[in-house]
């Protein structure tokens, strides 16, 4: 699988926000949130979410419909489909 690419847009004391870009047949890598954190889908689109287990579930992406989730979340994030999917990440750091 290919890498997804990143950037780091801003980083403050308070929050991190990073634009993700996952190119068809790319991936995120296993990794865990250590900050809770909220999801901004800038493009619609299906990722594949890989659980540490290896249980594959599908996550359906809205166009601006944000999504919360709680530190800890351990995952692996792919695409799957032949469209680009792109979201930023916005970490709450306090």
């Amino acid at each position: 699988m290919l890498a997804a690419t990143s950037e780091v847009q801003v980083d403050t004391p308070e929050v991190r926000v990073t634009q993700w870009r996952l190119a068809p047949g790319s991936a995120t890598g296993h990794h865990v949130h250590p900050m809770d954190y909220v999801i901004v889908p800038v493009t619609a689109g299906e990722m594949t979410i890989v659980a540490p287990n290896g249980e594959r579930s599908k996550a359906q992406l809205g166009v601006g419909r944000s999504y919360f989730r709680k530190a800890g979340v351990e995952h692996d994030v792919l695409n799957e489909t032949l469209s680009e999917i792109v979201f930023l990440e916005v970490e709450l750091k306090r």
